[in-house]
């Protein structure tokens, strides 16, 4: 039978400074990634991590076609 490894659960202030520092600009970014791919961290903050860098991706891909359906609108309307 396989042995189960089990990650200690975050306690509220574990999860009080990781929201704090995710509130700093460029430093959330990092952290992001540093939790996101290190072997040694907690695997729930891990998985969150994940999760958050896959939702900035979605609204940057959206960001993305926005502007380019925006500009293209615009260039449309000068041109006419």
């Amino acid at each position: 039978m396989e042995e189960q490894q089990t990650a200690p659960v975050l306690s509220v202030k574990d999860w009080m400074i990781t929201i704090l520092l995710l509130a700093i600009p460029i430093v959330n970014i990092i952290l992001l990634f540093v939790w996101a791919f290190s072997k040694g961290e907690n695997p729930s903050k891990a998985n969150y991590a994940k999760a958050s860098l896959i939702w900035a991706a979605i609204g940057i891909v959206l960001y993305i076609i926005f502007v380019v359906i925006f500009f293209g609108a615009v260039m449309s309307s000068i041109n006419q």
